[in-house]
């Protein structure tokens, strides 16, 4: 019984939230969330496909010459959409290593690394204690594991449809559904 309790409450910090194809908040909507923590306490993540069409040298400020003019940038989430948020990937044979929260010249020295994928966020995605375990039992998210070319698809609205539409039959059609059926 303990085993099974342990493996229930497994963190899901290092997984995708895909939403559901019937979520219908603008926030959400056809979103994929990388969850950077998942605890007792709440949980956090960074929408992925939701570019701002800017990178940080467009936004002027110290990134405006600075060697992360480059980096694009995102809307992590509705929460504290103000906050700056930089993130390292780096990608490996199995998998990746996130670097979260890093400050610019910690950044500044990824961008070095072969393999590694820099992103600005601004925001992010947060729920208090017990609010994503409520979501997850009312199945407002797949919870899946970020697939090998997760950093090699394009970070745009057409990410949450291929890796939705991965996760099997059911899930390829509704992936493949148009975001307004009404206007189809």
């Amino acid at each position: 019984m303990r085993e099974r309790r342990r493996a229930a409450e497994k963190s899901l910090a290092g997984s995708l939230l895909l939403a559901h194809p019937a979520l219908s908040d603008p926030n959400f909507r056809r979103t994929v969330i990388l969850m950077t923590e998942d605890s007792g306490e709440g949980s956090m993540g960074v929408v992925l496909n939701r570019p701002l069409g800017k990178n940080l040298g467009s936004l002027g400020g110290e990134f405006a010459l600075g060697s992360l003019a480059g980096v694009p940038a995102f809307r992590g989430g509705p929460v504290h959409p103000e906050q700056l948020i930089l993130a390292a990937w780096t990608v490996q044979a199995h998998g990746f290593n996130l670097h979260f929260g890093i400050e610019p010249d910690k950044a500044d020295q990824f961008l070095s690394v072969e393999g590694t994928h820099i992103r600005a966020f601004f925001g992010y995605s947060g729920w208090s204690a017990g609010q994503l375990k409520n979501e997850l039992k009312h199945q407002t998210w797949v919870v899946t594991a970020p697939p090998e070319d997760l950093f090699s698809q394009p970070s745009d609205a057409k990410l949450w449809g291929t890796v939705l539409g991965r996760e099997g039959d059911q899930w390829r059609l509704l992936a493949g559904e148009p975001e307004e059926p009404g206007a189809n």
